[in-house]
């Protein structure tokens, strides 16, 4: 491709963009919203971690010890992965509030733990926002915690119907919009796509 003059001015303005950018830390995602996806991608950042080099703690609150795509290729890097799945299933699966409340402080107790500790670069806390949508755990606590992360952790945070107070603090908000999804067509969950 040739180098036009337009071409020039846009990478000097790109340059000028990034040289802007100087601060390195580590960040707070979190991805929420009713579209698909929402785990999937935080995966994918663990992935992108893995290959980068770097040690990841999971935390699963709900899901439970499923038999997921994920979690085969992941089990392939015990020296630099850690999964906790900590949850017994999806709150509609379980009829016991106090079972789901010590659920959910147990693998936030683990969260915690793995957020503090030094040997990990980023920490997945898988459907964490079921948790705080239902009042399993306080969301001032929550908040506090990871508002004091330390600087160069990565947190990551799925789950629906993310709180206004830790869509705040924040470094990344991305929805997920479901347009279309084959579930409602009576089509079951699909090896690989879902799990």
């Amino acid at each position: 491709m040739p180098i036009t003059p337009k071409r020039c001015a846009r990478k000097r303005w790109r340059a000028t963009i990034l040289s802007t950018k100087t601060e390195e830390k580590g960040l707070l995602v979190v991805h929420t919203g009713k579209g698909k996806g929402k785990s999937t991608a935080a995966f994918g950042m663990v992935f992108r971690a893995l290959g980068n080099g770097m040690r990841v703690g999971v935390v699963q609150f709900v899901k439970g010890v499923w038999n997921t795509g994920e979690r085969t290729v992941l089990d392939k890097f015990p020296d630099q992965v850690t999964i906790n799945a900590m949850g017994e299933g999806f709150t509609w699966d379980v009829a016991d509030r106090q079972r789901d409340l010590a659920a959910a402080r147990k693998a936030w107790d683990q969260a915690k733990a793995l957020i503090a500790a030094p040997s990990y670069d980023m920490v997945l806390l898988d459907e964490l926002n079921i948790c705080l949508r239902y009042d399993y755990l306080p969301i001032e606590e929550v908040v506090e915690t990871l508002r004091n992360k330390p600087h160069d952790k990565h947190v990551i945070v799925t789950g629906r119907n993310a709180k206004d107070e830790l869509i705040e603090i924040a470094d990344l908000v991305t929805e997920m919009t479901e347009i279309k999804h084959h579930f409602r067509a009576g089509v079951k969950a699909q090896k690989g796509i879902e799990f």
